[in-house]
């Protein structure tokens, strides 16, 4: 157990990120009955309190212990509101100093939140800003699951969706990423349907492939952007590594092993990638694959010289793509009021941290 799970920049373990049994022989090294695990998985998962001291039914003692061996939480930095939708960005801190972002998105359906799987990122993908200083460490599963937790305590709103598109690459963070899912939905914690979760990568094949074999049921996203390899080279370095072929075979195989339909994410790009030219070359490339396409008119930031694409240009090239039987839609833009693009806050109080 001393090498289980360790916390990222320490040496306490991390009994947020345990799974049941792992909770259960961790309390019986410290002498615990077993149904001690039951009894702190439901208040860390299920209630997901805050406080070790709020976990009424567990001996002192006990609680002491788990607050020194590692209860981990994150901390809010800094928050923008949209007083248009409700969106939410917070800033969150780590333990050992990190800033995060994390989104909390209002819908008819639900409440979502989009959650970071890294601080920073190693992709170097051109439109985003979460890439800028690459990458600094991966999250613990822990760390992912408390952008969930503590947005619910700071809100009081439920969470009924989450996208794993934030901050990072989250197949660069995998076993922590598996660790997460099955966690958050496991029935005795939190117990949110895995179809209600959505992982976003830029297609890492070999860990689009193993994702496959995971046996999750849920929704995978591939972050796609281009319809050449060429073009793709010059927006996402990962392209230089693996072809759109390697790339939508992977994909097809994702579906053919899960059920699944895959979502395709295309960031239109004003003058890059957003002609009617692309439009019909996306849907030769998708043709015949039970997908879906979202089209993400791309948000500009101060770094990156790219803009969005206008109204027309985004509604014509959908018009194409349903011409072609290639089911898509444009995401509703939320938060357009508050620093909207993935990395932009954090990316912020870095600047300014260096500027005082």
């Amino acid at each position: 157990m001393d090498n289980l799970i360790k916390c990222e920049g320490n040496n306490i373990t991390d009994i947020k990120s345990m799974y049941m049994d792992e909770l259960a022989d961790f309390l019986k090294e410290k002498g615990q009955p077993s149904f001690r695990a039951k009894q702190l998985f439901d208040w860390m998962h299920a209630k997901y309190v805050g406080d070790v001291d709020e976990m009424t039914n567990l001996p002192k003692q006990l609680r002491e212990v788990i607050a020194e061996e590692g209860f981990v939480r994150i901390h809010e930095e800094s928050r923008q509101e949209s007083s248009k939708d409700g969106t939410i960005k917070f800033l969150y801190r780590l333990d050992d100093g990190q800033m995060i972002e994390t989104v909390f998105m209002k819908y008819s359906y639900g409440n979502s939140i989009c959650i970071s799987s890294q601080a920073g990122c190693r992709m170097g993908c051109k439109f985003c800003a979460s890439t800028i200083g690459g990458l600094v460490r991966n999250l613990t599963t822990s760390e992912m699951l408390e952008q969930i937790y503590e947005t619910m305590r700071i809100t009081g709103e439920r969470i009924s969706n989450i996208v794993v598109m934030g901050t990072g690459e989250p197949l660069d963070n995998y076993d922590n990423l598996i660790r997460f899912i099955r966690l958050i939905s496991d029935e005795k914690g939190y117990n949110i349907s895995q179809r209600n979760i959505t992982v976003s990568s830029c297609g890492l094949v070999p860990k689009i492939k193993q994702l496959a074999d995971e046996q999750l049921t849920i929704t995978f996203a591939l972050s796609l952007h281009a319809t050449t390899d060429e073009e793709r080279k010059q927006l996402m370095p990962v392209a230089y590594k693996y072809s759109l072929a390697e790339t939508i075979d992977a994909c097809k195989e994702y579906f053919d092993k899960t059920g699944r339909r895959i979502t395709f994410e295309y960031s239109l790009v004003k003058g890059v990638n957003d002609s009617s030219e692309h439009a019909k070359r996306l849907s030769k490339l998708l043709k015949g694959m039970n997908c879906h396409v979202n089209l993400i008119p791309v948000n500009p930031i101060e770094e990156r010289e790219y803009q969005k694409s206008d109204n027309d240009s985004v509604e014509k090239f959908k018009l194409i793509l349903e011409k072609n039987s290639i089911n898509g839609t444009i995401r509703r833009s939320v938060g357009s009021d508050i620093d909207a693009a993935c990395g932009q806050l954090r990316r912020k109080y870095s600047k300014k941290s260096q500027e005082v």
